[in-house]
């Protein structure tokens, strides 16, 4: 059943509901870019900020004069000018007081403001606080019309839409927020240094980005530290306004009697908590993460003090703090996104030197705005002289006037030539005030005030003269943050630096001796301390339980630091970490699960990687070649491939390289041996491998390297331990690839050169 069409109701909107959520989301974002989150460039100060410093100005909460309750300030702040939550703004009011947090606190708190442990202020209720001397540099000028005003949210009130005044507040005390797809980073500088290259840019407003950087040689941080950053990469997040600075804290050794040593904090890095940091650097030493370390304390009070006691006097202090610098907070990176709104309230990202010099273009505005008004003050004080001028030369006339005419006002305009401001001016004074209208004083001072109208006059023409006005005001502030001032003087070294260096296995894992033992079906474990590898029946380490019809495969010693290297068949190698190895209770675990190894791929080799340069490897077929010990451990549990043999032949041996060794001895299961010089071995650090040995039938038996001149040696069988060595080798001595003749009188049967 068809139905007519019904307009709206009377002040319902009718539109699609993506159009309507997309238009007011769009509103929000904006807001939130502009009044809330993101500073001015001009004054460095988000909306809530300008409008705590204001609220306190008006309850003239002056340096010099007396606290008040931060409930007060907050009840006028958000009754009046921001109406937000009361703990949002009490947090933002806390931040401005806390001079771990802001150069140069803009808060003169009384009270628990919180500390660097990251504990917090108290309730409003209890703390008092008062203006600094900072945000009365900020705020100055704001009784001289130098910037506009604004309604408040209600209307009710007037609000300044910026401060004018000359301190560099953006980027000597930063900012940080997140707004609606952007945010803003700006870590603090020093305002010596910004107010030295702003006086640079009055003089030269066209001087490149990088002349500001003779300057400001980076951050300066309220909490000190060292920015160890090289001075390009400094340079070039200042160029493109994007990037972030390598903080560190500052750390010294102590001596102690009998030559041991321990490490102490002075200063830590701008943004961290100091409990939070304790408590990451304990964390390191209960988990045993980090051995060389043996202890943390926290002995701050109003200084920082945090010791750091090495496990013994032996350790490298440097490696010690190399570690901390990586594993813990002591060392962190703070960004640098100096995105904030233009003159014309427009997001974007600016240089250094950029924002820089949209503050000195500000300043030039507010000087002449200030110059204007103070103009306008002259004329109406020369007006009103002019009239007490003519009233004193009149004034029996004047009395008489007043004391006879209904209108005595419009008598004495007309008769006078008199303004009106002039006459309400003469009919205000009180009758004391005749005695002082002497001429000489009416015209002393309209003389001085004729002279400074000149010279402001000739100021605002003359845009010489405004950049030597400007230069000497900012010197007079500068003079107040210089260098050799307590709230002045840097506190950030900026210092270039090494990258930490890479650990050592050893200071991350506690070394201690353990026996390693691999299984013929392939179960792993590790015992505590070097046992004795002697055969079974010397009580050694085949007398160890393994499950029915398994045994040792490979038994030795080493450290938990080590890294061990296990070969397949297949040519890939993998590397295990001893520390993570199972313990000695049980039978172990099977090593394939902890490596991603086939279980129809045998295992060839199990071997200690330290100690060792070079590896001789070959394959059934006789191929092989040398390979460094570096190139052969792999990262992951897929291992690395090392060997590729070729169809139907398998990796065979594994033997480390002596330094010494100068000739590689090769024998087949067809006994036929033959020694060749190492030199003809290639170094490779993958692939197939050169013909050792040729064979018309049979394969490779065993390989090893040795060195001539001591002969070649093989163990003796039935157990006895001893070996046999043949010195004379010139009957088999030959160029690699050869086929080889029948070994030596006794060589084993098996066709293994043992060892």
């Amino acid at each position: 059943m068809a139905t007519d069409f019904q307009e709206p109701p009377i002040g319902i909107l009718d539109a699609p509901f993506d159009t309507a959520l997309s238009d007011r989301y769009l509103v929000y974002a904006l807001s939130t870019i502009t009044a809330r989150s993101l500073p001015d460039v001009r004054d460095g100060l988000k909306p809530v900020h300008r409008r705590l410093l204001w609220a306190m100005r008006l309850l003239k909460l002056d340096p010099n004069q007396g606290y008040k309750k931060c409930a007060r300030v907050v009840g006028d702040v958000i009754g009046k000018y921001h109406p937000h939550g009361d703990q949002s703004v009490y947090d933002a009011m806390v931040r401005l007081a806390q001079t771990f947090s802001l150069r140069y606190p803009l808060v003169d708190g009384q009270g628990n403001f919180g500390n660097i442990d990251g504990d917090n202020a108290a309730a409003y209720r209890y703390t008092e606080a008062r203006l600094t001397q900072v945000a009365i540099d900020v705020m100055d000028g704001l009784d001289e019309d130098a910037v506009a005003y604004r309604p408040t949210y209600n209307g009710e009130e007037q609000e300044p839409e910026l401060f004018p005044g000359l301190f560099p507040n953006l980027l000597a005390n930063g900012a940080a927020g997140i707004a609606v797809g952007m945010a803003t980073s700006i870590p603090p500088h020093n305002a010596a240094e910004l107010l030295d290259a702003a006086m640079m840019l009055v003089d030269k407003p066209d001087a490149p980005d990088a002349a500001v950087l003779d300057f400001v040689k980076g951050p300066d941080l309220p909490t000190g530290g060292l920015i160890v950053d090289p001075a390009a990469v400094i340079a070039e997040s200042y160029a493109t306004g994007r990037g972030a600075f390598r903080v560190r804290a500052r750390w010294e050794i102590e001596r102690e009697k009998g030559g041991g040593w321990h490490a102490v904090v002075t200063e830590i890095p701008y943004g961290v908590q100091k409990g939070k940091l304790i408590e990451q650097i304990a964390g390191l030493i209960n988990d045993k993460k980090f051995p060389i370390l043996a202890d943390v304390r926290d002995e701050s009070d109003a200084e920082i003090r945090i010791v750091l006691e090495p496990r013994s006097r032996t350790v490298d202090a440097q490696v010690l703090m190399d570690g901390l610098f990586r594993f813990s907070d002591l060392e962190t990176r703070i960004s640098l996104n100096l995105n904030v709104l233009d003159k014309d309230r427009t997001p974007r990202v600016m240089s250094l030197g950029g924002a820089l010099k949209a503050w000195v273009e500000h300043q030039f505005v507010v000087l002449e705005r200030r110059t204007r008004h103070r103009l306008g003050k002259i004329a109406d004080r020369i007006e009103l002289l002019d009239g007490y001028l003519i009233a004193y030369l009149n004034l029996d006339r004047v009395i008489e006037i007043i004391r006879t005419e209904d209108e005595p006002k419009a008598v004495m305009m007309a008769e006078f030539r008199l303004t009106d401001r002039q006459a309400e001016a003469i009919l205000n004074m009180r009758l004391r005030s005749l005695r002082r209208l002497e001429e000489f004083e009416i015209r002393g001072e309209r003389d001085k005030l004729d002279k400074e109208q000149a010279e402001l006059q000739a100021l605002l023409a003359d845009p010489a003269k405004q950049k030597r006005r400007m230069k000497r005001d900012m010197k007079k502030v500068r003079d107040r943050y210089g260098a050799e001032t307590p709230l002045g003087a840097r506190r950030t070294t900026i210092e270039e630096a090494a990258p930490t260096r890479d650990i050592p296995l050893e200071a991350m894992i506690e070394r201690e001796p353990i026996t390693v033992i691999l299984s013929q079906r392939g179960w792993i474990r590790a015992m505590k301390g070097h046992g004795d590898l002697s055969p079974k029946e010397a009580g050694g380490a085949e007398t160890l339980k393994f499950k029915e019809g398994d045994g040792p495969a490979f038994a030795f010693h080493a450290q938990t630091t080590d890294k061990l290297l296990l070969a397949a068949e297949n040519g890939r190698f993998f590397t295990l970490a001893a520390d993570k190895l199972p313990g000695g209770r049980g039978f172990g675990e099977p090593v394939r699960a902890m490596i991603d190894l086939d279980g129809a791929i045998g295992i060839v080799a199990f071997l200690n990687a330290r100690a060792q340069e070079q590896l001789l490897i070959a394959a059934t077929d006789g191929r092989g070649f040398r390979v460094a010990v570096s190139e052969v451990i792999a990262e992951t549990r897929k291992g690395k491939t090392v060997m590729t043999p070729r169809p139907g032949a398998k990796l065979l041996v594994v033997r480390p390289v002596a330094p010494e060794a100068d000739y590689v001895a090769a024998i087949g299961d067809n006994r036929k041996l033959l020694v060749f010089p190492i030199a003809e071995l290639p170094v490779m650090t993958r692939g197939t491998g050169v013909q050792l040995q040729r064979f018309r039938e049979g394969h490779l038996s065993d390989a090893t390297t040795f060195v001539f001149a001591e002969g070649l040696s093989w163990p003796m069988g039935g157990g006895s331990g001893r070996t046999r060595t043949e010195t004379d080798l010139s009957l088999w001595r030959t160029a690699r690839g050869a086929a080889g003749r029948t070994p030596p009188t006794g060589f084993p049967r098996d066709n293994r050169f043992g060892g």
